[in-house]
């Protein structure tokens, strides 16, 4: 079955490739990306579209690219992703793969997005436990870095930081989701037993953005450089 990946470059939707890497009955045709035009990056991550390329290589996968204007309306969304899905079904993509664990809505919105294409949307992450993915991801040998931190939720100094062990120990499991389901951060995974090879990286220059509805500092980036 011929498949595409709802992907971000994150930790999730890596793991769901990887979970449907495993079922033999699933041929992954391509990783489905929303890309910033004029900033020339994955939309909400912030990861570079040149560290998308080098992971999509490192992974063996076509990008399918969707462009987006800044401040994209829900039309103009909803138009391109239209778009994007049309092609998909002239290519004979019949399913896709979300990495959504638990977020209802979420989920409902994609069900629906895909209602009458005859494209499926599978969820190989649903309904698990956060820890366990967590861990889990970790265990399987991925690397990821966190990319963005939405410091209402976390604090600033999680931003830049490796996933791993660490980080859990140090992250306030008790009232945030360590997955960051809920938006409390954003990741770019550069090593995992899916890769050929590990993705070289270093850390630049961090960029605080306000919440859309305050104008109040709220959203922390951190460049991902390729090295």
């Amino acid at each position: 079955m011929k498949t595409a990946i709802g992907f971000s470059g994150g930790k999730d939707s890596t793991l769901a490739l990887y979970k449907i890497q495993q079922d033999p009955a699933y041929e992954v045709d391509s990783l489905l990306v929303t890309m910033t035009e004029g900033f020339d990056r994955v939309s909400i991550h912030g990861v570079r579209h040149e560290l998308l390329k080098h992971q999509a290589d490192s992974l063996g996968i076509a990008l399918r690219e969707v462009w987006i204007p800044e401040g994209c309306t829900n039309e103009v969304y909803q138009e391109r992703m239209q778009q994007a899905v049309s092609e998909m079904q002239a290519d004979g993509i019949t399913h896709i793969v979300f990495g959504d664990i638990h977020l209802a809505d979420v989920r409902a919105y994609r069900e629906k997005m895909m209602e009458g294409t005859g494209i499926t949307p599978i969820f190989p992450l649903w309904g698990r436990p956060v820890g366990e993915i967590s861990l889990d991801f970790i265990d399987l040998g991925f690397q990821t870095v966190i990319t963005c931190v939405d410091m209402d939720q976390i604090d600033r100094s999680f931003a830049g930081r490796v996933y791993d062990e660490s980080l859990i120990k140090d992250y306030p499991v008790a009232s945030r989701d360590i997955c960051g389901e809920n938006g409390e951060f954003h990741s770019f995974v550069f090593n995992g037993p899916n890769f050929k090879s590990p993705i070289k990286y270093e850390l630049g220059k961090e960029r605080i953005t306000p919440d859309p509805g305050t104008e109040r500092d709220r959203f922390l980036f951190v460049d991902i450089i390729p090295n």
